[in-house]
């Protein structure tokens, strides 16, 4: 309800997206029900030292600072955003059916028209709501690295796939899969753009592979990331990780290029199993999400954008005066 009331639908229910957050490493406890102003009462319950956020600027309804309370208090600490990842961005992906978002596509006059209609208002280009290239970096992707190596005892499972908009049927299935060892140790294959859309078609993926490969480490369930992994379970991949389990969800396996089913390595070796996650929620099914409330989140980006640029407005005014 807070978040409907302020930026507009949200796209996961809460209980999505809860499990969500918990399935992030770096989250140890989620408070539930937060509101949308954080206040000093909020940090005091939670026995927090300080409230973060993003260099972006949040406001309520009204046209508020979120954070005002916290700042004024001293309890406040901001983290630089990352430039090219936007729920915005992601969101005009997925209502545009052109590939231009692959990395290995130049953008084409549709990408431009569609950023062009989502990411600005009537008068000019919020820093924040516009859309721009995320660039990976070794260092990025440093930071979101275990940097663990498997260790004597551990069962090294290998599981494949798209992990496209990393959302809750993907932590479902991790969190399976990590139950079945003792000491599981997960590595997560990543498929090229260009072999996920081999399979998927349409605009798939929504998210390039550098955007897919940091969502993935993101997970307390993910152990290592094969950038680019090859779409059949080879002999040499399993022998080179030293794989004693291959997972499977229960969505269809598409065969490879050659009609070959791609698990067919593992299935040979008996260490193949499939893995219900329980789980119903697939990328598809967002998409459709997100289509059906398309009108609302087009209003709810020109409306966060204008009060954006109006506090943009006042902001320069204020300089001008000193």
């Amino acid at each position: 309800e807070e978040i409907a009331k302020h930026k507009g639908p949200p796209v996961f229910t809460q209980e999505e997206r809860y499990k969500m957050v918990q399935a992030i490493k770096w989250v140890d406890e989620i408070a539930p029900g937060a509101p949308y102003v954080t206040t000093l009462e909020t940090l005091d319950k939670y026995s927090c030292d300080f409230c973060v956020h993003g260099d972006d600027i949040t406001l309520t309804i009204d046209g508020k600072d979120t954070y005002e309370e916290v700042k004024t208090a001293g309890r406040y600490r901001e983290c630089k955003r990352t430039q090219g990842v936007s729920t915005t961005d992601l969101v005009g992906r997925m209502l545009l059916m052109t590939k231009a978002h692959h990395s290995n596509i130049d953008e084409d006059l549709d990408y431009r028209k569609h950023t062009d209609n989502f990411g600005k208002g009537p008068k000019g280009h919020s820093p924040w709501t516009g859309v721009s290239q995320f660039l990976q970096t070794s260092q990025k992707i440093i930071q979101f690295a275990s940097g663990k190596e498997p260790q004597p005892g551990d069962t090294i499972i290998y599981v494949a796939g798209a992990f496209d908009l990393f959302h809750v049927g993907h932590v479902d299935f991790l969190e399976k899969v990590h139950q079945l060892a003792e000491k599981p140790y997960i590595i997560a294959g990543l498929h090229f753009d260009q072999e996920v859309n081999r399979y998927k078609g349409k605009n798939y993926p929504i998210m390039n592979i550098h955007e897919r490969t940091l969502s993935v480490l993101a997970c307390r369930y993910v152990s290592e990331v094969v950038i680019g992994a090859p779409y059949a379970v080879t002999a040499d991949l399993l022998d080179h990780f030293r794989v004693t389990l291959v997972c499977h969800g229960m969505t269809e396996v598409v065969p490879d290029k050659d009609g070959s089913d791609p698990y067919e390595e593992p299935k040979q070796r008996g260490i193949f199993q499939l893995v219900d996650s329980g789980s119903n929620l697939t990328t598809d099914l967002i998409v459709q999400r997100i289509i059906k409330n398309r009108l609302e989140f087009e209003a709810r980006n020109q409306k966060k954008e204008a009060k954006e640029l109006a506090v943009l407005e006042a902001m320069r005014r204020l300089e001008e005066k000193h």
